[in-house]
Order: C-alpha cells, then sequence, then structure tokens
C-alpha cells in the first residue's frame, strides 16, 4: 500500500475516532472537547487535501445519481463542519476564549447542537458510501475467500445496524436533530465506553444505511435502458 493511501485511511479512522468522542462532550471534558474539536477540524482540512483531486473535478464530468448524492452529502458535512467550528468558537471557555464573545450563547448553542448531530449523520452516510472500497481493500488482504466470513460480516452488520436502532431511540439522537431540546443531557454515572458503544453503533447504523443506498442508486438503471 502506498503512503499516500496509508496517510488517507489513517486520517479517516482518525477522524472517526474524534467523532465519536466529540459526541460524548461532557463525559471527556469541556476543555477537552473543545481540543478534539480543533484536531478533528484539522483532520477534516487534511482529509480535503488528500482528496483535492476529487475537490477540482467538482464542475467537470457528467453527473450520475451516485454522484450527486456524493457531492451533496459532502457540502452538507462541509457546511456543518464550518457552523459547528464558528459556533463552538463562540461557545469556547478555553481554546478560543482569547476571542472574547459577549452574547449570542444561546444562538451559537443551538447552532452546535444541529449541526454537531446533522454532521454526525452526514459524515457516517459519507463513510457508507465509500464502505464499498473499503470491503474491497479487505478482500485483497484475505488470502482465500469465505462465504462463511461474508455471511458472518452481513449477520454481524445486521445486528450492529439493529442496535443502532435502538440506541437512536434510546439516546434521543431525534431530538436533537430537530432540536426538540436545547441542551444535550448525559448520565454523568455512566462509563464512557458505554456511551461510546452506543454511538458506534448509531454511526454503525448510518454507514449501512449509506452503503446500501448507494448500492441501490448503481444498481438502479436509466429510464431507456430497462
Amino acid at each position: 500500500m502506498k503512503p499516500k493511501q496509508i496517510l488517507k485511511i489513517s486520517t479517516d479512522v482518525l477522524m472517526s475516532l474524534l467523532l465519536l468522542l466529540l459526541m460524548a462532550y461532557s463525559l471527556v471534558g469541556e476543555a477537552a472537547h473543545e481540543w478534539l474539536g480543533v484536531g478533528m477540524f484539522v483532520l477534516f482540512v487534511l482529509h480535503h487535501i488528500l482528496n483535492r483531486k476529487w475537490s477540482k473535478a467538482v464542475l467537470h464530468g457528467r453527473y450520475t445519481p451516485y454522484r450527486i448524492l456524493q457531492t451533496v452529502l459532502v457540502l452538507l458535512a462541509l457546511l456543518c463542519m464550518g457552523a459547528s467550528m464558528v459556533s463552538g468558537m463562540v461557545l469556547s471557555r478555553t481554546v478560543f476564549s482569547f476571542l472574547g464573545f459577549r452574547g449570542g450563547q444561546t444562538a451559537a448553542g443551538a447552532v452546535h447542537i444541529l449541526s454537531a448531530y446533522w454532521g454526525f449523520v452526514f459524515l457516517s452516510l459519507h463513510l457508507g458510501l465509500h464502505w464499498g472500497g473499503i470491503m474491497g481493500m479487505a478482500k485483497k488482504l484475505a488470502k482465500k475467500p469465505s462465504p462463511c466470513r461474508k455471511w458472518a460480516l452481513r449477520s454481524m452488520a445486521a445486528l450492529v445496524a439493529a442496535y443502532g436502532a435502538y440506541a437512536f431511540v434510546k439516546r434521543d439522537f431525534g431530538d436533537y436533530l430537530f432540536l426538540r431540546v436545547h441542551f444535550v443531557f448525559f448520565d454523568f454515572d455512566e462509563p464512557l465506553a458505554l456511551f461510546l458503544v452506543d454511538y458506534v453503533a448509531i454511526l454503525g447504523l448510518f454507514v449501512c444505511a449509506g452503503y446500501y443506498l448507494a448500492k441501490w442508486i448503481r444498481s438502479a438503471k436509466p429510464k431507456g435502458e430497462q
């Protein structure tokens, strides 16, 4: 594997880890959350630098349904990341406290919650679109194909998605997506590991959704070709 490819994979893995830790907010501590947010932003920029060929081609070529979906998700993720960073700077008490923002805390808090939770969804779906490529690389590493391994992985993905749907409801994820509540509630007696298990499952749910949506779009034939 080429060094650039290793760097791309490492960047994406770290982004996924930071995304999960950022959702834990109060459980990791406010100061840590701010520094993790800065790290996430740096990795997000690095991710786009490493994939700049894709960015340069946005205004060129034919747009298939899959490409439209991919581009929309990237733009929405960019919007959420920008809104999250700006609102985070307004709310900051540690990293950007020197900026001395006064007022606007309530509005910034609402924007931060919306951008964080929708950003989680869009980034997870984006990862799902590329999950086929990740599986392709994994197949190359496996010397022999195995039907048992294939079905075991599919069963595991189904279980993760099913638990993710349960965790989505359990964690009131939808309330934060639609701002039915203006504060994220945490159980401070709950171990961080248990919180992360639920959010890994929710991430898995949206990764599965993105993967099968991409698969369906690519397999659907345009009218006139059926």
